[in-house]
C-alpha cells in the first residue's frame, strides 16, 4: 500500500486498517492503488481472521505497527506511545483505589493512538467485569485515526473527539481519568482565562491546564492517574499549582517510575494520583510516595505492589 500510493508508513497502515474494517473493500481514489494492487490487497485481507482474536492481542499488534511507523517515518516524540508497563501500572493503581460495583466511564484528554486508554480499559474490564464507557480527546487527526481503528477492532465502547482539550468538552463527568500528559507551554493564552492554574505572565504549562480540566470532568470523589514529569513540583509555577490542588483535589500519590525506562534523569516521569474532592472523599492519612523498583527485579517489584495494596487498605476507604 505504501509503495502503491506513495504515502508514509503510518498513512498506509491507516488506509489498510480502514479497508479491513470495511469488510475488505479497497478504497480507490484517482486511480490509486492500481487494480493489480487492489486484487493483491483483497487477497491478503481475506487471510486475516479477527473473530477469535482478543482485544489485548489486537492492541498489541497495533502497538507494534506504531513502533515500526515511528522508526520508518521518524515520528516526532510527542506522538510516541505510552509503554505497556506504565499503562498496566496506571490501570493497577486505578483498580485498587476505586469501587467498581456498577458500570462506569473513563476519559483521556490526550488520547493519541488510544494505547494507554485501551490498555487501562482492557485491564479494568477483566478485573471488574463491569461495562466501561470511554472518551478520548486529541487535536491530532492522524493519531485519532489510529485510535478509531484500534477501538473499532477491539470492540471498545469509546467515543473520540477531535479538538483542543483545553476548550470546553462535550463529554459527561466520569468516574476515572487516565492520561499521559504532553509537557510544555500552551501557546493560546486567550483560551486559558478561566483556568486557575494559568501562569500570571507568559504561557502556561499545558500539563497543569489539562490536570485542572480533567478535574472539571471527573465526578466528585473520582480518581485521575496522570503521567507527569518527575520534577512537576519543582518548577517556578508549582506553588500556584499546589494551591489549586489543595482547593479542588486530594493529592493521594506520586510514584516515580524506574529510571531505566528513560534516556536521562530530566526525561524521567512519575504517576500522579489525584482524587477530586467530594462529600465522600478524604485526604489519605499518608500520601503514597516512592519509586517503582526495576521491572527486572521481580521480588522487589512484587513487594512494592504489596505495599500499594497495604497503603490502600490503611489509608483509603474504597
Amino acid at each position: 500500500m505504501q509503495q502503491a500510493v506513495s504515502s508514509s508508513y503510518l498513512d498506509a497502515f491507516i488506509e489498510n486498517a480502514e479497508n479491513i474494517i470495511d469488510d475488505g473493500q479497497v478504497q480507490v481514489e484517482n486511480g490509486q492503488p492500481e487494480q493489480s494492487v487492489v486484487q493483491q490487497l483483497k487477497a491478503i485481507y481475506q487471510t486475516i481472521d479477527l473473530k477469535n482474536v482478543t482485544a489485548e492481542e489486537i492492541r498489541t499488534v497495533i502497538q507494534l505497527i506504531m513502533l515500526k511507523a515511528i522508526k520508518k517515518d521518524a515520528v516526532q516524540s510527542n506522538h510516541q506511545m505510552t509503554p505497556d508497563t506504565i499503562g498496566i501500572l496506571m490501570a493497577y493503581l486505578l483498580e485498587k483505589v476505586s469501587n467498581f460495583s456498577a458500570p462506569f466511564s473513563i476519559f483521556d484528554l490526550s488520547v493519541g493512538t488510544g494505547n494507554l486508554l485501551t490498555t487501562v480499559m482492557n485491564h479494568l474490564q477483566t478485573v471488574t467485569k463491569q461495562k466501561i464507557h470511554g472518551y478520548g480527546i486529541d487535536n491530532d487527526d492522524s493519531m485519532l485515526a489510529v485510535a478509531s481503528i484500534s477501538t473499532t477492532l477491539q470492540h471498545q465502547n469509546i467515543e473520540l473527539y477531535h479538538q483542543d482539550a483545553i476548550d470546553s468538552l462535550d463529554i459527561p463527568q466520569s468516574e476515572l481519568v487516565v492520561s499521559d500528559l504532553p509537557v510544555g507551554y500552551y501557546p493560546l493564552d486567550e483560551n486559558t482565562s478561566n483556568y486557575e492554574t494559568r501562569a500570571d505572565k507568559g504561557h502556561s504549562y499545558v500539563h497543569h491546564l489539562l490536570i485542572e480540566q480533567a478535574m472539571n470532568y471527573l465526578k466528585p470523589g473520582g480518581f485521575g492517574a496522570f503521567l507527569v514529569p518527575s520534577g512537576l513540583f519543582q518548577s517556578d509555577e508549582s506553588k500556584q499549582f499546589v494551591e489549586w490542588i489543595q482547593k479542588h483535589a486530594h493529592l493521594q500519590g506520586l510514584i516515580n517510575l524506574p529510571s531505566e525506562l528513560f534516556q536521562s534523569k530530566e526525561a524521567q516521569k512519575s504517576i500522579l494520583l489525584l482524587q477530586r474532592r467530594g462529600p465522600n472523599s478524604k485526604q489519605a492519612t499518608k500520601v503514597l510516595l516512592g519509586e517503582f523498583p526495576s521491572f527486572k527485579n521481580k521480588e522487589e517489584f512484587a513487594s512494592f505492589m504489596q505495599e500499594i495494596d497495604n497503603w490502600v487498605a490503611t489509608n483509603l476507604e474504597v
